[in-house]
This record gives C-alpha cells, sequence and structure tokens, in this order.
C-alpha cells in the first residue's frame, strides 16, 4: 500500500479516536468527581498501553539523543492534559460535535502559524490562499455547528 495513503488512513483513524476519547472522557470525569481526575485516570491507562507496546515492539530509546533535546521537546505530554481536561470539561456543556470541531479549527489555526514559521523544527510552508481559506472553511463550520 501507498506510505502516504497509508499515514492518511492511520491518521483519520486517530481522527476518529479523538472523536470516541471526548465524550469517554467526559462520562469518566462523572464518575471520578473531575475532569483533572479523569485525565488522571486516563494518562494511566493511556502509559499502561504504552509501556506495553514498547516491550512489545522492543523499542530502545537513545538517552543521549533525548539529553541533547530543547525544553520545549519534553512538553508534548502537557499538551495531552490541556486537550485531555478541555474535552471532558467540555463535552457535557458543548456536545461532542461542537468540542471536537473547535479543538480541530484550534488546531489547524496554530498548524498554520507553525507551518508559516517553521517553528519547532517543522518545514517551513507559507501561508497562501488555498491554506487560508481550507481553515476559514472548517472555521466556518465550527459556526454551522453552533447554530444547528
Amino acid at each position: 500500500m501507498n506510505p502516504t495513503l497509508l499515514s492518511m488512513i492511520a491518521i483519520i483513524i486517530a481522527g476518529g479516536a479523538t472523536a470516541l476519547q471526548a465524550p469517554t472522557n467526559a462520562r469518566l470525569a462523572t464518575a471520578v468527581a473531575s475532569p483533572v481526575n479523569a485525565a488522571f485516570v486516563s494518562f494511566a491507562v493511556g502509559t499502561a498501553a504504552l509501556g506495553i507496546m514498547a516491550l512489545a515492539l522492543q523499542t530502545r530509546p537513545d538517552i543521549q539523543a533525548a539529553k541533547a533535546l530543547p525544553a520545549w521537546a519534553w512538553a508534548g505530554g502537557l499538551y495531552g492534559v490541556v486537550f485531555v481536561v478541555a474535552a471532558a470539561w467540555a463535552v457535557p456543556r458543548l456536545g461532542v460535535a461542537m468540542t471536537v470541531t473547535l479543538m480541530v479549527a484550534g488546531q489547524l489555526l496554530l498548524s498554520l502559524t507553525l507551518d508559516h514559521f517553521g517553528a519547532l523544527g517543522v518545514p517551513r510552508q507559507p501561508l497562501n490562499l488555498g491554506r487560508v481559506a481550507g481553515v476559514a472553511l472548517v472555521i466556518a463550520g465550527v459556526v454551522l455547528v453552533r447554530r444547528s
């Protein structure tokens, strides 16, 4: 199978998992008394799953390469905390579609900025009309989902 197509399918599946994650953690938040507690449980389960995967794949971290990373490269888990807590909190208030649509809009706006400036080591891809229009259409989608 074409590696690009395989990558695209994997990302679509991951997006679907994001849509499942939001209401799952929202339900968990009710049972464990807060979105922060739900995120803690979610990350504990995720950490266990990642540990099993790492053992199964027999991956070995390159400690020297990890030590050489800039400080911001260690912050990925913090972004995940913001994402999971915000989703668990927002779903009961906004619904799944609105929550996920707003998250995608936020992802796209920041993604355009990161691409444009080549920030955090990503390849530089300057803004152009097509990219801005694509994000504008998603934001229009947020408005439509909200008004429906």
